[in-house]
């Protein structure tokens, strides 16, 4: 890996999610979190092993935090650092009225929605925070949800909510400590 080759890993819930904007320019190592990326060709033009790799295949359950460490140690592995994390999974409850919402649907909606995210963020800061040159940065994916919620979708407005807490206090915190790793959200509060 050479000196200016900066490593992402972006989190994604399958191909519709992938956060395709914010890919690195050809040349930087990329690591998608969910599915490997189809296969295109590379910045040398050659189809096959492209600049974007994948984390090796298994299963990565986002709210679990066993699961959650061995994908920022493959990445450490992989490339020795990361430049940047992009939270960007995300799961909704069927659209049902909230007092049919069961609590294993809730739940699931919070572990990958907020309790993924800050697995994700608190694994990033502690890598961003070992390597050489330290530093990186955290963007997490919120939700317009959080500012104007749509009818039956309690679990999803509540974690997006609570990401927009979630990124303020993680900055908070970073600025606070002279941790390295900076946070920002797509979501930003309403005007008043």
């Amino acid at each position: 890996m050479t000196a200016h080759a900066k490593v992402a890993l972006v989190t994604a819930r399958g191909p519709a999610s992938a956060g395709r904007p914010c890919w690195p320019a050809p040349g930087r190592l990329v690591r998608r979190a969910r599915r490997p990326p189809p296969r295109r060709a590379g910045a040398d033009g050659r189809r096959g092993r492209s600049a974007r790799r994948p984390v090796p295949r298994g299963r990565r359950r986002r709210g679990r935090p066993v699961s959650v460490d061995a994908l920022f140690a493959a990445t450490k592995d992989a490339f020795g650092r990361l430049d940047l994390l992009f939270n960007n999974a995300g799961s909704g409850a069927p659209p049902v009225p909230l007092e049919d919402l069961t609590v294993e649907q809730w739940r699931r909606v919070v572990d990958v929605n907020l309790t993924g995210v800050f697995l994700c963020t608190r694994a990033a800061f502690r890598l961003m925070k070992d390597q050489s040159p330290r530093g990186g940065r955290i963007i997490n994916n919120g939700s317009i949800s959080a500012h104007a919620p749509r009818p039956n979708s309690a679990p999803y407005t509540a974690t997006k909510h609570a990401i927009t807490g979630l990124t303020k206090s993680t900055a908070s915190t970073a600025a606070s400590t002279t941790s390295p790793a900076a946070s920002s959200t797509s979501a930003t509060p309403a005007p008043r």
